[in-house]
This record gives structure tokens, C-alpha cells and sequence, in this order.
């Protein structure tokens, strides 16, 4: 197939130059990942912000909204956290139902952006459930926050772009999840920080880790040490989101520019993007030659593709492409 060319030159690749890199383990699942389709279920509908309605397939669980947008939108996939009594903190429950929904994604080709948000007004995620860790038993919280660690770490291995949409307070472990995805879009009034530090505490799911890869090693100190929240427009200057869009009336402005985003990216080449992110995600972690390296293996895949030679066609026919993952 296709997508599985370049994985033995990504190996002959690196192997001269770094010992075992786990991107190379990634790039075979990730490419193994494009063949495999996963049905969509419940039939729902949806009015848009100009009055209209919008078709998706969902599969709403307590603590999640799966949506799958159609028509036009098909390929984009929504993560709804929907705690509001708990003001979406992560529990046993939603760390189980996230990482079945990451699994399901992960596998599904059709899947060409995932978008993460709250449907809780005012609210991303407040972090850890503080209610349900004060009845673990001390023996139970070291393995609770691996499995959050490890699902973040999924999230943020989704071959297929993500996007955070923080139109609410994203604290402690809500900030490392969308630390964890490709891109982040903050409302204005938004809340961000790394505030375990509060608890006599340190971010446990990836935080002191990928903060400091966001906006450097010394303001992510500086945040981290000080359990420090910003606004979004605040996060916007460091670095910290993409973009901070001013928050409307019905509180969903950074969801609706995320979506803006999703849809820029849907008409693209679906492997070219995964292929584009696999290259910058796992070259910026090694030297500049072994990131070529990696960047050829990942070029190599998308040259056999149906795609690639649809793109060809269209360009000459001076028609829009019709780009179907092949």
C-alpha cells in the first residue's frame, strides 16, 4: 500500500544516527491507521450560529459527546467534555470514555480533523476531579494519573490534526490536554495555567513537559512555579494558543474559529496532512539531519498515493480536487 512505503527508509533512514527513536513506531501505526474505517452511528442534528442546520453522526456517552459533522463538514470530528456539575474535571469515567474515543478516531481514515471543546458554558476543564482523587486510596493515585498521562499522550499522537477550542477555563490537567493537541484557540476571557503547584503538586500528565516546548523553558517555569492563570488574550502573546478570538454571546467563539480552521484543512490532501504532521512532530524532537531523514520517509509515502495524482489532474483540469484519502 501506499501509505506503508518509506517506513524501511525511515528506519535505514535514522538508524546510523540515533540509537531508538519511538517515531518510528508511530509512523507505523500512524500509517497503518489510514486503512482502517470506523461507522458512524446515531443520526442527530444541529443548528448553526446563521440559523441553519448541520447533519452528524454521535455517539453521546455521560461524560462525552462524540459528534460526527456531515456534508460538507464530514471528516471533522468533535470531543464534547460535558461535566457541567463537576465543571468537566477529570475523572476515572471521562479518562476511560476519552481514550475509547481517541482509539476510535486513531483508526478511522475518514477522520480528517479532531476538535476538542467543553459543552459546559465558561468551562474547558478545571483539571483533576479534587473530589474523587480525596476518596482514592494513596496506592490508587499513581496509576489514575498514568492512565491520564497515557491518554493525553494518545491525544497527542492522533495521526490526524487536533485543535483545542478553550472557550472556558483550562486548568491543571485541562491544560495539558490541549497542550497535547496541534493547535489551540483561547476566547479572550479565557483562563489558562499549570496551578498544581497550588496543591503541593506538579503537572503529572505531560505539563512540565510540553509548556516549556510551547513558550520556553523560563516562562514555563515562571507560570508553573508561581500555579500562575492568564487570560487568553495573555496566552495569545506568549505563545501559548494560536489564536484568541473575543468570546460572542453564546460563548462558543474559539469553538466556531476552530471549526473555521477544521474546515480550511478538510479540502487538503488527508494523507499529506497526516504525513506533514508526523514529519514536524517527530523531526522537531532530533537533530536537523535525522529530521530530514524523517521528512523523506514521510515525502516517500504520499508520492504512490491515488491522491497525489489527483491533485495533478486537478491542478491541469483547473478544477477543485477531490482528495479521498487513498
Amino acid at each position: 500500500m501506499a501509505v506503508l512505503v518509506g517506513c524501511r527508509v525511515l528506519l535505514q533512514a535514522i538508524r546510523p544516527q540515533t540509537g531508538t527513536i519511538e517515531g518510528v513506531r508511530r509512523l507505523q501505526e500512524h500509517t497503518k491507521s489510514l486503512h482502517n474505517v470506523l461507522n458512524n452511528k446515531l443520526q442527530y442534528i444541529r443548528p448553526t450560529s446563521n440559523g441553519a442546520t448541520r447533519h452528524y453522526s454521535s455517539d453521546i456517552k455521560d461524560d462525552l459527546s462524540i459528534r460526527y459533522l456531515d456534508g460538507e463538514d464530514s471528516g471533522i470530528v468533535v470531543f464534547g467534555i460535558n461535566r457541567p456539575k463537576q465543571k468537566n474535571a477529570i475523572s476515572k469515567n471521562l479518562v476511560i470514555q476519552m481514550t475509547e474515543a481517541v482509539e476510535s478516531v486513531k483508526k478511522n481514515s475518514k477522520v480528517r480533523t479532531v476538535i476538542i471543546c467543553s459543552l459546559v458554558p465558561g468551562i474547558f476543564c478545571a483539571g483533576a476531579d479534587l473530589k474523587e482523587r480525596a476518596k482514592m486510596h494513596q496506592s490508587e493515585v499513581g496509576p489514575f494519573v498514568s492512565k491520564a498521562r497515557a491518554l493525553i499522550s494518545e491525544l497527542g499522537n492522533l495521526p490526524m490534526p487536533t485543535i483545542a477550542a478553550i472557550d472556558g477555563a483550562a486548568l491543571g490537567g485541562g491544560l495539558e490536554i490541549a497542550l497535547s493537541c496541534d493547535i489551540r484557540i483561547a476566547s479572550n476571557n479565557a483562563k489558562l495555567g499549570l496551578t498544581e503547584t497550588k496543591l503541593a503538586i506538579i503537572p503529572g500528565a505531560g505539563g512540565t513537559q510540553r509548556l516549556p516546548r510551547a513558550i520556553g523553558v523560563a516562562l514555563a517555569k515562571e507560570l508553573i512555579f508561581a500555579a500562575r492563570a492568564i487570560d487568553g488574550t495573555e496566552a495569545k502573546r506568549l505563545g501559548l494558543v494560536s489564536h484568541a478570538v473575543e468570546q460572542n454571546k453564546s460563548g462558543d467563539a474559539a469553538y466556531l474559529r476552530a471549526l473555521d480552521l477544521a474546515r480550511e484543512f478538510n479540502p487538503n490532501g488527508p494523507i499529506a496532512i497526516r504525513m506533514a504532521k508526523l514529519a514536524i512532530n517527530q523531526g522537531i524532537e532530533v537533530d536537523l539531519n535525522t529530521g530530514l531523514a524523517i521528512e523523506e520517509a514521510c515525502y516517500a509515502q504520499v508520492i504512490p498515493t491515488k491522491d497525489r495524482l489527483e491533485g495533478l489532474a486537478a491542478f491541469k483540469e483547473k478544477r477543485p480536487p477531490r482528495f479521498k484519502g487513498e
